[in-house]
């Protein structure tokens, strides 16, 4: 793709005292920042970014039909964005997961995550011999094809997916997107081993890219927390907080979901980590309403895991998908006997960690219960969180223990 000397880009003059976020590296240029833009950019076109007096703040890609209306490149320099700069970028991205990618117990990672990668909008997650990628902004769309073939050198696999039909793409004036991109075509199932547990997950059809990576650290101390306890495993899409729990003793493990496919995959998964019918059931049913009816019939459990589907997209959801987390919340609460654990998620943005935390406590207060948080969760190691940006951690939980 043809790069433009800087002096000859077009531009995005920003209004006067908006320049403090690109100081601090913060990769986001708001539509309400900018004064004017010069020379009629196209999307995903590289951009001169310039302060009220003309300085330069970086290069961006332009996105005219987002809010997000550039997403940054660099900073303070005239690097020239090319073929080889998304080259180094990626390099960088591998080197930092070096060790993960390496490790055998660890077949599924993340390979890139945007803005933390200083590769905005770009997602890539190995699932054994393939990759899968979500094209998520303008400027990364517009270099898809050396993208992906840079991956190729980079990440040795048979075949790289696409998995673009993320809502946000929309935003961008994008189109959904799903297919080849080269090599083989993925099996319908692919196997990746995580610390000794096997879970098959299909790149086509499974949420995501597949299969939810970032609760990798997050199973881990579900098994540890989990020996001899009776658990309830909700929203569990293919089991895998449950597989983690029965690894770790769990005397037995009811799981639930609203998928029937997913809970498929589930009863594949238990199968090939060597567990029986007895030791596990799988119930397609609404959480909220199981919960309710576990209530009635005074069921208990020793362990809840509550790991909801994203509540809220925007912040003008926050307000459903509170009362949503307190609901689901509070029907667990009263489900756990003495000493019992609550082990809570969140990964919607617009519910930061202070206001989850909130609305559990609120939450299990209004079931007449007391509790202490034992541990903060979060996304794993692989999803790392950008210091400029802290809108890169958007997985938060906590492991409760109610009296």
């Amino acid at each position: 793709m043809p790069n433009c000397p800087v002096e000859l880009m077009k531009t995005l003059h920003l209004n006067k005292g908006r320049e403090s976020s690109l100081l601090r590296r913060h990769p986001w240029v708001f539509s309400g920042a900018i004064e004017r833009v010069s020379g009629n950019p196209g999307s995903g076109e590289t951009v001169r970014v310039v302060d009220a007096g003309g300085k330069l703040l970086g290069l961006a890609a332009y996105s005219p039909s987002s809010q997000i209306r550039a997403r940054m490149w660099t900073f303070g320099t005239e690097q020239a964005i090319d073929s080889g700069f998304f080259h180094d970028r990626l390099q960088m991205a591998v080197a930092r997961r070096q060790s993960m990618l390496n490790d055998p117990q660890r077949t599924g990672c993340r390979v890139v995550y945007g803005e933390s990668d200083d590769l905005p909008g770009l997602i890539v997650d190995r699932y054994g011999d393939f990759l899968v990628c979500q094209f998520l902004f303008a400027g990364v769309e517009k270099w898809k094809a050396e993208i992906v073939e840079h991956l190729r050198e980079l990440v040795p696999c048979k075949g790289i997916y696409e998995r673009s039909e993320a809502a946000v793409r929309a935003r961008e004036g994008l189109e959904p997107a799903q297919g080849l991109l080269w090599g083989e075509l993925p099996p319908e199932l692919v196997e990746i081993n995580e610390q000794g547990r096997l879970y098959v997950l299909s790149i086509a059809h499974g949420h995501k890219t597949g299969f939810y990576l970032d609760q990798y650290d997050n199973r881990e101390r579900v098994r540890q927390l989990s020996q001899g306890r009776s658990v309830l495993n909700c929203f569990c899409y293919t089991g895998g907080f449950g597989i983690a729990a029965l690894q770790g003793g769990a005397s037995h493990v009811e799981n639930i979901d609203s998928s029937g496919p997913s809970l498929e995959l589930a009863q594949e998964n238990f199968r090939r980590n060597g567990f029986t019918p007895s030791q596990f059931t799988l119930t397609n049913a609404n959480v909220f309403e199981i919960l309710r009816e576990f209530k009635q019939a005074q069921r208990h459990f020793d362990l809840i895991v509550l790991d909801p589907p994203k509540f809220a997209e925007t912040k003008a959801q926050f307000k459903r998908a509170a009362r949503a987390y307190k609901d689901v919340a509070l029907q667990a609460a009263a489900l756990l006997g003495p000493g019992g654990l609550l082990v809570t998620f969140s990964c919607s943005g617009a519910i930061d960690l202070p206001l989850f935390q909130k609305i559990t406590a609120d939450a299990v207060l209004d079931a007449g219960r007391q509790g202490q948080i034992q541990y903060y969760l979060h996304q794993a190691a692989d999803h790392p969180v950008g210091l400029p940006f802290p809108e890169s951690l958007y997985l938060k939980g906590l492991v409760c223990r109610l009296d």
